[in-house]
């Protein structure tokens, strides 16, 4: 399926990785590279370094193009800007702010810029910039969120700048992918689908929780704070509510989730750790390969948009 996104990325199918903190590391970006999608290693908070190392093994996995994640409220953001630049990276996200500091330096060496936006401001905004595109992202998503919903929020994107867009949130099938085209899309993001990918590192009883997930078990947390965040209803996100209805403070909740995802991603603790999942946890039934679910859903897609 082609597209402006696919040949913006030079990649055969509309469909990009999450950056995933904890998750987006090389064996799942270099899997859906090789799958004919768009794999992203996350910087999250990683130091300039570390995710120097994760770009380097991701390249002995696949020979096809994977970009970087950067969020640009880490400590380490102007250090994983100028990586990207030296490892010849050729795509980059941006989550949690703008990257307008970065653009000069990122564009004089090739690379296009696709930020994650949350309203029809920042995305003209990211337009005028210099974004090659943009990724509206929906409130359906799993981590951090914003207000509007994916099905709201696309179109008008979409009608607002001229730059491809591509629908993140609540995506996870076939007929995910069609809705989205509908919507004015031309590509699309997904992450909870690719947390139980075979070739995911993510803990076996995080994946599990994902697919045991029903289609109610999806909370947001934080909201009194402005710091919103989507995850699975546990012992973590019940303590996490009270607190809040009690009016405690943004530095008390922080230190309750401090460390948490690691938690759950890595140690696979699904009652006290933070499971960040989108609301599509409830349709994920199965572990697969990247490549059966790229295959699977462009599949479904086509049929669905042929029809």
């Amino acid at each position: 399926m082609k597209t402006r996104v696919t040949e913006l990325l030079g990649i055969e199918c509309p469909i990009i990785q999450g950056g995933m903190a904890w998750v987006a590391e090389h064996h799942l970006a270099a899997a859906v590279s090789e799958a004919g999608g768009l794999g992203l290693i996350g910087g999250a908070n990683a130091p300039g370094e570390v995710v120097r190392e994760e770009i380097r093994k991701a390249r002995e996995l696949t020979k096809k193009p994977f970009g970087v994640n950067v969020m640009l409220m880490s400590p380490h953001a102007d250090d994983v800007a100028k990586v990207v630049v030296e490892e010849g990276i050729k795509v980059v996200t941006t989550g949690a702010g703008n990257p307008g500091k970065y653009m000069e330096m990122w564009k004089a060496a090739g690379i296009k810029v696709i930020p994650v936006v949350a309203s029809v401001a920042l995305a003209r905004m990211m337009e005028k910039g210099g974004a090659d595109a943009v990724i509206a992202e929906g409130m359906e998503s799993g981590g951090h969120i914003g207000e509007a919903t994916t099905m709201t929020l696309v179109p008008q994107v979409a009608d607002a700048v001229s730059i491809p867009v591509i629908a993140a949130g609540g995506i996870g099938d076939g007929r995910g992918i069609a809705a989205a085209f509908m919507l004015g899309a031309e590509a699309v993001q997904m992450g909870t689908r690719f947390v139980v990918a075979k070739e995911s590192i993510v803990h076996p009883g995080y994946k599990e929780r994902i697919i045991k997930a029903k289609d109610i078990d999806s909370t947001v947390t934080g909201r009194t704070h402005g710091h919103p965040v989507r995850c699975l209803r546990n012992q973590m996100t019940r303590d996490y509510i009270k607190m809040e209805q009690e009016g405690k403070s943004f530095e008390e909740l922080e230190y309750l989730t401090l460390g948490t995802l690691r938690k759950a991603v890595m140690e696979g603790d699904t009652v006290n750790g933070t499971v960040m999942a989108g609301q599509i946890a409830g349709m994920i039934k199965k572990e697969q390969t990247c490549k059966e679910m790229i295959d699977e859903m462009m599949a479904e897609a086509v049929q669905l948009l042929h029809r």
